[in-house]
């Protein structure tokens, strides 16, 4: 099967990514099965390497692209709400929470279960992670050191509740993803990281604590965390009800409750129970193949969506949710 994907960075990701390295990882995985992967993408990425044909994109990223698409392609895997014109079928993976009024592609992918019933559709696959990328390293868990791994300055991931808390647990949390400006001896911002520095400190936490205030998609720190054993300590919204169970973590529906599990966990999470189940539901080999019988499916000339996915709610995605 050929295959094309468009991305306008570079890739393979340098430092922190979070849809980028999905969608690399994914291309890796085609091409260790036997497909031809064709990245529409930077001039300076370094694809080719990875047995994927890399097609220079235009500078200017508003341009024309289309033309560039090989005529004798099976399929193309967008990551935007794009139409592409002509007869080459088309899939496209919506990441975050659409505006309001925004029509959707019908052959649209989700990334959770929730996230597809909160824009009308029930056609979801799960993002994943590279597990050779994430090697598990064992620590004992004493709960006393807590992760916080999102975009700092996005309200909707809440780090406000996530610092207040753990201030008045006694507490520290180990801020990644942006700065806290703050002064406390239990808070610790790190600002952005990536690679193995961000791996090391996650293996020296606890716990994950992502008290999200909106509908989250997926949550890919979710799973990155719990890849090296760390129990999740979330709010209830979005997916992360259908990524967290009772082995892996605790949902928490405000900072209440919240600042009770820091005080006092309700039970002993086991790490290694945590990574295998990573393993089993979150690994690419998994996501990959689940997309690939998607292609079928288009290329057959079904609609995976039989009407237009479309944001349900009247108000927008990022107005804040109680906590």
């Amino acid at each position: 099967m050929k295959i094309v994907f468009l991305h306008h960075g570079l890739l393979p990701v340098i430092g922190y990514g979070g849809i980028e390295r999905i969608l690399f990882w994914h291309m890796k995985e085609l091409v260790r099965l036997g497909h031809h992967v064709v990245l529409l993408g930077n001039k300076n990425s370094k694809v080719i390497e990875y047995g994927i044909e890399l097609i220079h994109l235009p500078d200017d990223p508003s341009a024309d692209w289309q033309h560039l698409i090989p005529p004798d392609t099976d399929i193309i895997h967008l990551n935007i709400n794009h139409t592409v014109s002509g007869k080459i079928p088309t899939i496209n993976t919506v990441h975050g929470n659409g505006k309001i009024g925004e029509v959707l592609s019908t052959n649209s992918v989700f990334v959770s279960a929730k996230h597809a019933q909160i824009h009308g559709s029930n056609q979801f696959i799960h993002n994943a992670i590279d597990l050779t990328e994430y090697p598990f390293m064992p620590k004992e868990k004493k709960w006393n050191q807590f992760l916080f791994l999102a975009k700092a300055s996005w309200r909707v991931k809440n780090l406000s509740h996530a610092v207040s808390t753990c201030r008045s647990a006694h507490k520290n949390l180990q801020i990644v993803g942006g700065r806290w400006w703050g002064l406390s001896r239990f808070i610790h911002s790190h600002g952005q990281m990536g690679g193995d520095e961000k791996l090391t400190l996650i293996r020296n936490c606890d716990a994950l604590i992502f008290p999200v205030r909106w509908h989250e998609p997926f949550g890919i720190a979710v799973i990155e965390a719990m890849s090296q054993g760390l129990a999740v300590i979330a709010s209830p919204y979005g997916s992360l009800p259908e990524l967290i169970t009772n082995e892996t973590g605790i949902i928490v529906k405000d900072h209440h409750e919240l600042l009770t599990v820091l005080k006092n966990p309700p039970k002993k999470f086991d790490p290694l129970v945590i990574r295998k189940y990573v393993e089993e539901k979150f690994c690419i080999a998994k996501h990959t193949s689940a997309y690939l019988a998607l292609y079928q499916k288009v290329i057959n000339g079904e609609k995976l969506n039989q009407a237009h996915p479309t944001y349900i709610f009247n108000e927008r995605a990022e107005n804040l949710l109680p906590f």
